[in-house]
């Protein structure tokens, strides 16, 4: 299936500078004249982020969320109304093939995801559907906008809502759509999931209210700073969700919850948290912005010419100048001194968590072995 996309409508707003073409996100707004003053204005304000590439889907039945309980790495079953979640689908040996959002709302679980890999899970979802009461469907004619910064409360009346919601919660809003409330880019952040039609009304209203401008070039330096990975890009057909942060439940901000039935890709799952380590895992990297040249997404991270690890989002950011999410291997010490195309780079320490607490799955099996 294929669910195609214009370029959107608010890239008529004064100063609106297109994303790079040839990238995910060439069809909106990269910025306004200022990126750095726009990341400001979201980590320390509040801005509104154009989103409407992103790919917006439903499911409606009975069955929804039992149904998508049994396929996806998510504990949802009983998801209650008005609250959301992130979700993953992996293949057979466990291998990220989709990060979507959810919202169970009015009888409809709303999910989006990267435009381009929507049409690809939706068609996923259709094939498993068999005699479910479950319908997944296409809902082009929604778009996301993002609310970022600790200010966001101040867009109540704009909004028309008497109060934010929780953390991962979801609020209807009065003229359509709803309001979910996300821990990450920033701990204030607000997805708008409304008619694409009223994209347009909906930027008025919001900017009128004190919400300023700012592109995803400033919502994509605050997520690489929270550390929070971008499917197909800080991924690549290796990634197991221990790599890229996603292990967790609603509640720890995860996308796999680690005490629920079956589903495709739990063996590699439970078999990684109760015996092994991952192989790699996702770190921040500070580069040297004296290079003339950038490197790429997917370009090879070394130590030493020996490559280590694969590159990912790459962004200049307000404080820290040129920063960067890569998977590395996870036998790097944290302060080997890397390598990345034609720039010098370092692991952020504080974006090391640590792992060397045995798991209990292994203790329980060296014990059996009288060690």
């Amino acid at each position: 299936m294929s669910v195609v996309l214009p370029p959107s409508p608010l890239l008529i707003v004064p100063g609106a500078v297109a994303g790079p073409p040839d990238t995910p996100d060439a069809a909106v707004a990269w910025h306004y004249g200022d990126p750095f003053a726009e990341q400001r204005a979201a980590a320390q304000r509040v801005a509104v982020v154009d989103r409407s590439h992103r790919f917006v889907g439903s499911i409606t039945g009975r069955e929804r969320l039992t149904w998508l309980h049994t396929i996806s790495s998510q504990h949802i079953a009983d998801l209650a109304d008005g609250r959301s979640a992130e979700n993953l689908d992996l293949d057979l040996n466990g291998r990220v093939l989709h990060h979507f959002v959810l919202t169970d709302l009015d009888d409809t679980l709303w999910f989006d995801t990267e435009g381009e890999r929507g049409p690809d899970l939706l068609d996923y979802l259709r094939k498993m559907v068999f005699w479910a009461d479950a319908n997944p469907e296409a809902r082009p004619e929604y778009a996301v906008l993002s609310l970022l910064g600790p200010e966001v409360d101040s867009l109540l009346a704009a909004l028309g809502i008497a109060e934010l919601p929780e953390t991962y919660a979801a609020r209807r809003l009065p003229t359509g759509g709803f309001a979910r409330r996300m821990p990450w880019p920033t701990s204030e952040s607000l997805d708008l999931v409304i008619p694409r039609a009223e994209l347009p009304t909906w930027w008025s209203r919001l900017t009128d209210a004190g919400a300023e401008p700012a592109g995803m070039w400033a919502y994509e330096a605050l997520r690489v700073a929270a550390l929070r990975p971008r499917i197909g890009v800080d991924t690549d057909d290796r990634t197991i969700p221990h790599e890229a942060n996603w292990i967790g439940d609603v509640t720890e901000y995860g996308a796999v919850h680690l005490n629920k039935g079956c589903y495709r890709g739990q063996e590699t799952v439970a078999r990684v948290h109760n015996l092994g380590k991952p192989p790699r895992r996702l770190v921040l990297l500070h580069l040297d912005g004296s290079a003339d040249a950038r490197p790429a997404p997917g370009d090879p991270v070394t130590a030493d010419g020996r490559a280590v690890g694969r590159l990912g989002t790459i962004v200049d950011h307000f404080e820290w100048g040129p920063i960067a999410l890569a998977l590395v291997k996870r036998s790097v010490p944290v302060d080997t001194r890397l390598t990345a195309g034609p720039m010098a780079a370092s692991i952020d320490p504080d974006s090391v968590p640590a792992d060397d607490e045995p798991q209990a799955g292994r203790v329980a099996v060296d014990r059996l072995r009288g060690r």
